[in-house]
């Protein structure tokens, strides 16, 4: 009996541990943290459809007047992102997306009691200073948390939010102010921001030696990936901020990267506020129609993001898909423009937008391969921030040709040639086997 009850007994240390999942719960959390940040952007692409809102605001009639409201917001957006992101290298990303969080709240309550349209301004402004220090530091949680084999994949599901945001405000913004009014839908933000807010606080830590949910055996499958980065970094020392951001910054990788990003965020936020309108006012769909066709685009999207990383990973290439993305979204914007029937044209520009999504994640995946660990946080925000900062212009140059020519035919025939130019970057780093 005895031999057969000791035969029993496990010798503890002769048990393999299971490296625990928990990096995966922190990129299901930058996944909710992203498509919340995304329905508070949305919201005013939403409210340019709605004339109370243009009334109140005094900007009825007035497209250039109706752009700035989303060009204000990426231009202190981008200045975010370049000035204020390498202070998340120093806080952390937990510390500075909280700090983010709050900014957003403050934001959207200032612009639910806005009275007039400088006002509402300021509040778009606050919204992108707060988000600019937001976005980078999803990319470092991503470099700290994941080895490169599978940031791909790690980078495509959180950025999934970038497309699930505006899927489910298109419809939902659009219901809560016809139903409600447009004030009630930023004080609605202003509560869902709570959300994650309590997540990234609560749950999640800047390293995976700092979560008490993070196993040895998932800590060590973690450092073993990161092994040869860290040796690159620790060759270069005790470098200063400055000499960190001399790698990327004289890299023409780099920039190659960030002009293809650039003409992306353009089209993508050209689309994002002016489909809404140019739905109902040029093709003459009701205002429940409007909401369903403008969430279309990014259902499809959020299907192109995940398939990007997955492809990404299995191919150990990122920039042939920028290719696709990019002539993809061409096709889809032109073809649609010119499209006879309505219906028609919404699918296909539908089409092209989703195209987007192919050519996000890889991208971001390229700048974590190009840029050094220690100055992540610069380097995410100095592309998200030049891109965001210059797509800025997209909005209200695309209020600016309705505005001459009374069509929005020429606004879109200028985003169909921003995506050519992007393809034609990501060709010249897809020669180069990136």
């Amino acid at each position: 009996m005895e031999s057969k009850n000791n035969a029993t007994v496990l010798d503890p240390n002769s048990v393999e541990l299971k490296p625990t999942r928990q990096r995966f719960i922190l990129v299901l959390i930058l996944l909710v943290t992203l498509l919340i940040a995304y329905l508070d952007r949305v919201n005013v692409s939403v409210l340019l459809a709605d004339n109370v809102f243009l009334s109140d605001m005094g900007i009825k009639g007035q497209p250039i007047q109706m752009g700035l409201l989303m060009t204000f917001f990426l231009m202190a957006y981008g200045f975010s992102n370049v000035i204020l992101s390498p202070l998340g290298d120093y806080l952390g990303p937990r510390k500075a997306m909280s700090l983010s969080i709050l900014l957003w709240g403050g934001s959207l309550f200032l612009g639910g009691i806005a009275q007039s349209f400088t006002i509402m301004l300021a509040a778009r402004v606050i919204l992108g200073i707060g988000e600019g220090m937001h976005w980078p530091m999803q990319s470092k949680y991503v470099k700290n948390w994941f080895p490169p084999h599978e940031r791909g994949k790690a980078n495509a599901v959180w950025v999934v939010g970038l497309m699930a945001g505006p899927a489910i405000a298109m419809p939902f913004l659009t219901w809560v102010i016809h139903n409600y009014s447009w004030q009630t839908s930023f004080f609605m933000l202003v509560g869902f921001g709570l959300i994650p807010l309590m997540l990234l606080w609560f749950f999640t830590t800047d390293y995976p030696h700092q979560h008490k949910g993070a196993n040895q055996a998932e800590r060590d499958l973690i450092e073993a990936g990161q092994k040869a980065e860290k040796e690159l970094e620790a060759q270069a020392g005790h470098a200063t901020v400055w000499e960190n951001m001399k790698v990327f910054i004289f890299d023409y990788h780099f920039w190659l990267i960030t002009l293809y990003y650039l003409c992306l965020a353009s089209i993508f936020w050209g689309t994002m506020a002016w489909l809404p309108s140019y739905l109902k006012v040029a093709r003459g769909f009701s205002w429940a129609a409007m909401g369903a066709w403008s969430s279309l685009p990014y259902i499809l999207g959020m299907a192109s993001v995940l398939a990007s990383g997955y492809i990404s990973d299995k191919i150990g290439r990122r920039a042939p898909l920028g290719v696709i993305s990019m002539l993809g979204a061409a096709a889809g914007i032109y073809f649609g423009a010119y499209a006879p029937d309505n219906t028609t044209a919404a699918i296909l520009i539908s089409l092209g937008i989703a195209s987007i999504g192919l050519g996000i994640a890889p991208a971001w995946a390229l700048v974590q391969e190009i840029v050094p660990g220690k100055a992540i946080g610069a380097g995410a925000g100095m592309m998200n921030g030049v891109s965001n900062g210059g797509s800025a212009f997209a909005p209200v140059t695309i209020g600016f040709f309705i505005s001459v020519s009374g069509s929005y035919i020429g606004g879109l025939m200028f985003l169909v040639g921003l995506g050519l130019f992007a393809a034609c970057c990501a060709a010249i780093l897809s020669y180069q086997k990136y």
